[in-house]
């Protein structure tokens, strides 16, 4: 029933200093100085001298149902499992579908996220996938947003992509009136989440929704931006204007690919450039495939992509890279849960929040993980 977490360096993500922390079944009961457990019944104690505790990591970009199948079936990804997301600091995921949308369905999905809440996980969907029109759970994303728990937004549509349906700009906006209508309806964050490829108009539908729409930004988030230096570019020039933008993590500039930014670099970018940070996440894109294509469009390798990579590139951003611990890991704590309005119980170590952490050793490598109050 207790959990009581003693002399651990806590990161809320704010830096708290040596603190006590006591979990009471899922939630958080106390942070002190010093808790003394005299007289609790059932009390857990697990000794933190030494460690770093921070907040459950959220990724709100995770194809918990597998991915890939743009080469053929045999490219097909596997399912999610929550001991392989969990192992990595994970304690929240929000799960999308991706170019397949046909075997891979908004049931399955729907299904899936719940097996993963049920195995230790809390999650949350997408409705649709790169698909336009949306092909939803009730029939139009706005009903998917007011009578389906998990559904937080719709996405991932897909644009300025050889996989892209090519939809209109009218499209698009209307997309996301539905979205934004299904929000203020069900009090969810409503996002319309963007999967941005390697065409020169991928930020130019997120300039025209902020300029030609009253639909608030705080709506839209496109990912990949740091697929390369000329989107990141642009990405940042939307972020100057009060935008959000997602990061992906693991694109890892290399002679065959120099032109992506990596995570960690992209956030030194936007350090020395002053930028706010409070509208930056990082997302893995877990379980999804990374393929590559021939100049005429087939598939010649794919590669899937791991949960582990997210903490990683945090970690390199700190270690490496000088980003304050409390900058990195809010990004992938903090400001997550405010993109997704769930900041009421995830994303930070408070009173009454949910009761998710990670326990680090000095060099930042991942011992334990709690998620719901249970430990991994």
């Amino acid at each position: 029933m207790f959990k009581l977490l003693k002399d651990a360096t806590v990161y809320s993500p704010e830096y708290l200093g040596k603190k006590d922390i006591l979990f009471c079944f899922d939630k958080v009961a106390l942070i002190e100085d010093n808790i003394y457990p005299k007289g609790f019944k059932d009390i857990e104690l697990v000794n933190c001298d030494g460690k770093i505790v921070f907040p459950g990591f959220i990724d709100l970009h995770v194809h918990i149902t597998g991915g890939g199948g743009e080469g053929g079936f045999t490219t097909r990804t596997e399912e999610a499992k929550a001991a392989d997301i969990l192992k990595y600091g994970i304690t929240t995921v929000v799960g999308v579908l991706g170019a397949d949308g046909v075997t891979r369905n908004m049931p399955n999905l729907y299904a899936k996220a719940r097996q993963l809440e049920l195995e230790g996980l809390s999650t949350y969907i997408y409705t649709g996938s790169y698909q336009v029109p949306v092909i939803t759970l009730t029939g139009s994303v706005q009903s998917d947003m007011v009578f389906v728990d998990k559904v937080i937004g719709v996405g991932e549509i897909c644009l300025a992509d050889s996989r892209t349906f090519e939809p209109s700009f009218d499209e698009i906006s209307r997309i996301a009136a539905q979205t934004r209508n299904g929000a203020i309806i069900s009090g969810k964050a409503g996002l319309v989440h963007f999967h941005l490829g390697l065409g020169e108009s991928a930020m130019e539908y997120m300039f025209r929704l902020a300029n030609e729409t009253l639909i608030p930004k705080q709506h839209i988030l496109p990912t990949h931006v740091n697929r390369t230096k000329r989107l990141f570019s642009k990405a940042l020039e939307y972020l100057k204007q009060g935008g959000n933008i997602d990061l992906t993590a693991g694109f890892i500039p290399t002679d065959s690919d120099p032109e992506c930014v990596a995570t960690y670099d992209a956030l030194r970018t936007i350090q020395d450039s002053n930028l706010d940070f409070s509208g930056i996440t990082i997302s893995s894109d877990a379980y999804g495939s990374v393929p590559t294509f021939d100049e005429n469009g087939n598939v010649v390798s794919s590669e899937t992509v791991s949960c582990k990579i997210l903490f990683d590139e945090v970690r390199t951003a700190i270690k490496d890279r000088g980003i304050p611990v409390e900058t990195a890991i809010g990004i992938i704590t903090k400001n997550a849960a405010q993109r997704l309005k769930i900041d009421d119980k995830k994303g930070a170590l408070q009173v009454g929040k949910d009761a998710d952490c990670v326990i680090c050793d000095s060099g930042l490598n991942i011992v334990n993980v709690i998620a719901k109050g249970k430990m991994y």
